[in-house]
């Protein structure tokens, strides 16, 4: 590390990695398998520890997914559970700092912890990026790539701000559901929200308070894919179940750009379920069937609408609902915000995923392969093998269509993940596919793998037409950015 004319550090790296959530971990990974011990990575991130956003939410989270496929390339895990078990957030946080060791077996990695990004440019042939530390100071790492995998960007839930004096108002992010003064009260519990933070904040209360009032303000209702059916044991690993990842490939099959609702209907029907009677929603989320009958049974009130406020009148407190409604509660009720963190930002910028000389690549918001994590990879192979330029992915302004269309998002995120992928197996070696432990088919016992395997490879070419034609027209239906990198640097350059 040198000092600057400036009085900052500088520091040359072969590659600069900003983010060390999952999204991070993997680009860092996948990078390290390219640069030799005696090259520089340097990783830097706002936390003071890798983890992304499992370093700040709630303590009771946990895994909706066997624990081995939430890794980094293909690094294995050292607890000595059952595949199936679901990792807690201790169990999380502490993989991927093993995932960090074991990275750093590869290259050099230099951590700038506690460091946030304040901006990056492309300068004679390499990328400056310049970091602020907690004590204010600078560091300006000088790399030949930068990676920004911002991914998600999720922040801490707040509480929510309501009239009411009468009711605590707290968030997940700040409230364990199992310790502090909600689980030493009785009073009546409304958890807002219906998506996965809601279904763990429901089984955390009713598992550990049996008996007290726990209800559901669910919105529009979020159905689940069946844990128990996509990654089932025993014998049924080798034969009946549909693959976790076919179920994407059927999504993207019935998807014509303007029929989103019906694709998200036939998905419920085939693979989910719901707490709620009515779902309308699908974020790709994991619910057991165990924890989808807990919650049911241990929920007092279920209601499918939207909460606008919590008022303190002359006859007691009232929740006031979007529909009109207004539902009276006790004073002193908890109000949960488990409000989704994955709903569409107005203010979200997204850029194009890579720089025209290919030196940047951005990890964000963009569902370009389904999962961050796969993101970080894939992309972050092809950056490495000289072929992100090369290789037309399509990108999608998620938080746009998110806003316009929650069932359009998912139906056209299951189809650009079949179409990215088919143009990366078509540009890579199979060695970054056989590499890849995140892949969700490894669950499935080989024959069946190696059978599903075969089938995208012997079809993705003749149904990317299909795919490629579903989402422009998606694109027109919804108004909304989709398409090849160069789509999303001409809206840049026009300020649109």
């Amino acid at each position: 590390m040198e000092n600057d004319r400036g009085g900052s550090a500088e520091i040359r790296a072969d590659v600069c990695v900003v983010g060390a959530g999952i999204a991070g971990l993997n680009a860092l990974w996948v990078a390290a398998q390219y640069l030799g011990p005696d090259q520089t990575a340097v990783l830097v991130d706002r936390n003071d520890r890798p983890g992304g956003m499992w370093v700040n939410t709630y303590d009771y989270v946990r895994l909706h997914q066997p624990h081995p496929f939430f890794t980094t390339g293909n690094v294995a895990w050292t607890i000595d559970k059952p595949p199936e078990y679901l990792a807690d957030k201790g169990e999380v946080l502490d993989h991927l700092r093993h995932c960090l060791d074991e990275i750093k077996k590869k290259t050099t990695v230099v951590e700038l912890f506690g460091h946030e990004l304040e901006q990056h440019d492309e300068v004679d042939g390499t990328v400056r990026v310049v970091c602020r530390g907690a004590d204010g100071q600078r560091v300006t790492v000088v790399a030949d790539r930068l990676v920004k995998a911002v991914g998600l960007s999720v922040e801490t839930n707040p509480a929510l701000a309501l009239s009411s004096t009468a009711v605590h108002s707290v968030s997940p992010d700040f409230c364990d559901m199992r310790d502090g003064g909600i689980a030493q009260d009785s009073a009546p519990v409304w958890i807002v929200g219906g998506g996965k933070t809601a279904m763990d904040t429901a089984l955390a209360l009713v598992t550990a308070q049996p008996g007290r009032s726990v209800n559901l303000l669910a919105g529009a209702g979020t159905f689940f894919s069946r844990r128990d059916y996509f990654f089932a044991t025993g014998g049924a690993r080798w034969w009946r179940r549909t693959l976790a990842v076919r179920h994407f490939a059927m999504m993207a099959d019935a998807f014509d750009g303007t029929n989103a609702q019906e694709v998200l209907d036939a998905t419920h029907r085939r693979f989910g379920h719901a707490v709620t009677e009515r779902a309308d929603r699908y974020i790709f989320g994991l619910l057991g069937d165990d924890e989808a009958r807990q919650i049911r049974a241990g929920l007092d009130q279920v209601r499918l609408d939207y909460l606008v406020d919590a008022v303190d009148t002359s006859e007691g407190v009232e929740l006031r609902l979007r529909s009109g409604e207004v539902v009276p509660v006790e004073p002193g009720t908890w109000v949960v915000n488990c409000t989704g963190y994955l709903n569409g930002r107005e203010d979200n910028v997204h850029e194009p995923y890579v720089s025209e000389s290919g030196r940047t690549v951005v990890i964000g918001r963009t569902p370009m392969f389904g999962f961050t994590s796969f993101a970080g990879y894939f992309l972050t192979h092809l950056a490495f093998l000289d072929k992100i330029t090369e290789v037309p992915l399509y990108q999608l302004d998620g938080d746009d269509l998110l806003l316009k269309s929650k069932a359009a998002f998912s139906a056209a995120a299951a189809t650009l993940v079949q179409y990215n992928l088919g143009l990366v197996l078509d540009a890579v070696p199979r060695s970054v596919f056989a590499t890849f432990g995140l892949d969700f088919n490894l669950w499935y016992a080989p024959p069946r793998t190696l059978v599903d395997t075969l089938r995208f490879v012997v079809a993705h070419k003749r149904k990317r037409p299909a795919y490629q034609a579903a989402l422009d027209t998606m694109a027109t239906t919804y108004d909304v950015r989709c398409g090849p990198v160069e789509v999303f640097r001409t809206s840049v350059a026009t300020g649109s």
